[in-house]
């Protein structure tokens, strides 16, 4: 009784000012707060400092376990949805900047991924945490993955819709080439996140190597020479240190297509591995026409076909009769030698 009544008087004499008091402390007695037991109001009041604040948290401070009984869960995870939703609406309102909710956006990735080893957390407190943030504030979705990655690890019993349904959450656009790579490989992830991601990397090395080679298709002169630059009264030929700098920057991107190729090649291989795996031998082929989605010699997915599934189409049922057409139409050529006779 005496800590209680010590603890809410501590909040009590807190300055009114915002900023006055570091966000650590504050989070400090929040957590010494809901273990005395201390009232409601004052619980709330605390609450509100930190929201203000929670971009200035530390991950250690921000891991304040659950003291209710009737929690299932180590760590105070609907605390923490609660804080980030009051920070979230202080966004909204223009209080806060872009740089804070960034901040705040790796803060909660980095708990998710501490609070994902809880076997007691359940599927929907961990969809709510991650929901609490729009999805504009992760400026990539390496932590996410990393977070939902560990929850199914974590989580083995998780069903196939629920992990669809977690896994639907990852934005592939936003995934650096390693985490990419990690995740063509992860068997726990379903086929179709699985192709998803690859979808992306295939589009993002056609726009890398369409931009490469806008870049090397510069003004020319009439020899020939890729050196020359278009001026105010006519043709400039570079400096030796500009041309140096541009060759350097070509064979920098060069190498990075040959890398993304690589890293695609490789994703493409696993992929078919981890199907052939999951259907058995060679059901791995049919299972990718079930899908629509054949393979082709080199192991890449034809980007009109998934385009047209995710508009709506439908695919053209692969019968041995429209395969033997093709065939046919492959082998004619587009023109007959004239009849002699």
């Amino acid at each position: 009784m005496k800590k209680r009544f010590f603890v809410e008087t501590l909040i009590g004499i807190l300055p009114p000012e915002k900023d006055s008091v570091p966000c650590n402390f504050l989070l400090r007695l929040l957590r010494t707060a809901k273990m005395v037991g201390a009232n409601a109001n004052y619980l709330t009041e605390l609450e509100n400092r930190v929201a203000w604040q929670l971009d200035q948290a530390s991950l250690k401070e921000l891991m304040i376990p659950s003291f209710s009984h009737t929690s299932g869960t180590l760590l105070d995870v609907e605390l923490v949805t609660r804080l980030v939703k009051k920070f979230v609406g202080l966004d909204s309102e223009g209080v806060k900047t872009g740089a804070a909710l960034v901040k705040v956006a790796k803060l909660v990735d980095s708990y998710l991924a501490e609070a994902a080893l809880d076997g007691g957390l359940t599927l929907r407190e961990f969809i709510s945490l991650i929901e609490a943030l729009p999805s504009y504030a992760r400026t990539t979705e390496d932590g996410l993955y990393r977070a939902i990655d560990t929850y199914l690890k974590a989580h083995p019993q998780v069903l196939k819709q629920e992990r669809k349904e977690l896994c639907r959450l990852i934005d592939s656009r936003k995934l650096s080439p390693e985490a990419a790579l990690h995740a063509a490989q992860n068997d726990r992830l379903p086929v179709r996140s699985i192709i998803r991601v690859l979808f992306t990397e295939q589009t993002k090395l056609s726009r890398h190597v369409d931009w490469s080679g806008s870049l090397t298709r510069s003004p020319t002169n009439p020899s020939g020479s890729h050196y020359f630059e278009q001026g105010g009264s006519g043709a400039r030929c570079l400096s030796k240190r500009e041309m140096n700098v541009q060759q350097a920057e070509i064979k920098r991107l060069r190498e990075d297509v040959a890398r993304l190729q690589s890293e695609c090649s490789a994703m493409h291989l696993q992929v078919e591995r981890l199907l052939e795996k999951k259907s058995g031998g060679s059901k791995g082929f049919f299972r990718w026409k079930r899908l629509g989605l054949v393979p082709s010699i080199r192991g890449s997915v034809s980007v009109e076909e998934m385009t047209n599934c995710e508009n709506g189409e439908g695919f053209e049922p692969q019968t041995p009769g429209n395969m033997k057409t093709r065939l046919v139409k492959g082998r004619t050529p587009s023109r007959w030698r004239k009849s002699m006779s």
